[in-house]
């Protein structure tokens, strides 16, 4: 019983999931115009947790015979047979239903209809187009960067450009991260039958040119909440100096493309964004 409970919560992917349930709750606070809603913050974050396990625990269910081939997902419970996939399908299914109920009945429809577009573009969009075409990580990034537009809407109940801001930047922000993956693991993709940009391009033109266009593209979108009123000055000179540190490395991957560099790209993308948004929560403006 207990080995069931973690191959469970093995399929949820936990660690994407804690992400998701933060980015979550830094768009629900920062769209707050006052006071926070706490009651509402719980049910919202229960329900964007159950979705993004659900959501997970699908796209591992329709990758299973890709992940037995991969050497760091060929442990995963489905592969290893530790689950049945009849198991894992009727657990991600109830889980999502349950977690998309919760937040039409307690928080809004806007946030559950959010929430259900995250499963499905990310599960019947970018899942099988995974398998195909190496322009499946601009499309995995649309079900990435919804949940901080959902903790907005969870909030405020509207789509407003601030919330499409905090979009856009987890948005952006996702394909130098995404890549950084790729590259790193491009033997293992290619192992899996997976056309990644770092599969096709084993030289690393492409994806160094998609990184440094990526980076280029997050400076000025990050200043963005400063310029509408969102965050003040302070918010303003940090994201500046994030971004210009992301972009560096960035540089560095470009001119070199050693796994190096890569790894100092994925470990400052992994910095980056929880710096971006506590400077944001931090010098947080009343709107």
């Amino acid at each position: 019983m207990q080995m069931k409970f973690s191959d469970y919560f093995e399929l949820t992917k936990p660690r994407v999931t804690l992400m998701v349930v933060i980015t979550m709750a830094f768009g629900f606070y920062l769209g707050s115009p006052g006071a926070m809603d706490w009651v509402k913050l719980v049910h919202a974050l229960i329900g964007t947790a159950l979705v993004a396990g659900g959501t997970s625990a699908l796209n591992q269910y329709w990758e299973r015979d890709i992940d037995a081939k991969m050497l760091r997902t060929k442990n995963r419970p489905l592969p290893t047979g530790r689950l049945r996939p009849i198991e894992a399908l009727t657990f991600s299914v109830v889980i999502s239903l349950i977690g998309i109920l919760q937040l039409l009945l307690m928080v809004n429809a806007l946030t559950a209809f959010l929430a259900a577009a995250t499963l499905m573009s990310y599960v019947f969009l970018y899942t099988p187009l995974k398998q195909k075409n190496s322009l499946s990580t601009i499309v995995g990034a649309i079900p990435g960067a919804l949940p901080p537009l959902g903790g907005w809407t969870a909030a405020r109940n509207e789509l407003s450009v601030e919330g499409w801001i905090l979009f856009a930047i987890l948005f952006i922000w996702q394909l130098p991260h995404f890549l950084a993956i790729a590259w790193i693991y491009r033997d293992d993709y290619r192992r899996g039958g997976l056309p990644m940009l770092t599969v096709m391009d084993p030289g690393g033109d492409s994806a160094g040119r998609q990184i440094i266009s990526n980076c280029l593209a997050l400076l000025p979108v990050s200043l963005l909440p400063t310029l509408v009123g969102m965050a003040g000055r302070l918010y303003f000179i940090g994201a500046l100096v994030l971004s210009l540190f992301f972009l560096g490395c960035g540089i560095a991957v470009m001119r070199y493309r050693t796994n190096v560099t890569v790894r100092r790209l994925l470990h400052a993308s992994l910095l980056y964004l929880p710096f971006l948004l506590a400077l944001m929560a931090l010098d947080k403006s009343n709107f």
